[in-house]
């Protein structure tokens, strides 16, 4: 059984958006990250777009879809 990869990182670059629908830089891990934990918000890749799971205090899940150029799926029960 593999480790769970966790990617910790700042959700936004000086240029825009990291987190994004295909890597457009060289790829140096061995496989994708389990989760991401960013300061706007704790994301799960799926094979059916990025899930959001959590915010950051006082972040809407607004923000981060206008933030986030890949699928991002916000559950329905997620709180407003």
């Amino acid at each position: 059984m593999l480790t769970p990869g966790i990617v910790a990182m700042t959700y936004m670059a000086k240029n825009g958006p990291k987190i994004v629908a295909e890597c457009r830089l060289p790829v140096t891990a061995q496989r994708r990250g389990d989760l991401v934990v960013t300061d706007l918000a704790v994301i799960q890749p799926t094979r059916e777009g990025l899930l959001l799971l959590e915010l950051a205090p006082g972040v809407t899940p607004t923000q981060v879809m206008s933030a986030t150029v890949a699928r991002l799926l916000v559950p329905a029960t997620f709180p407003k």
